[in-house]
């Protein structure tokens, strides 16, 4: 399995729609992030399905290193320059 990329070094601010499901990029390589295009093919990572629970804005993440996908949790603070 590949590594996923860092797609960007800060989160992304989304609409979300109350219970739109939505598929986020895990591995990074989508050229329509935060949400997948079918770009992970092959490298064994697969995109995170979710349906948000409210509508509004919400964070998601771009470095792909959060613990709480496809929510920002601060990770990418510590991502190396």
């Amino acid at each position: 399995m590949e590594k996923a990329k860092v797609a960007a070094s800060q989160p992304v601010s989304v609409e979300l729609d109350e219970g739109r499901e939505y598929w986020w990029c895990a591995c990074g390589r989508s050229q329509t992030q935060p949400f997948c295009d079918g770009s992970h093919q092959g490298t064994g990572i697969n995109p995170l399905g979710f349906k948000a629970d409210k509508s509004g804005e919400a964070w998601l993440c771009m470095c792909k290193q959060t613990k709480t996908p496809p929510y920002c949790d601060g990770s990418h603070a510590s991502l190396e320059e």
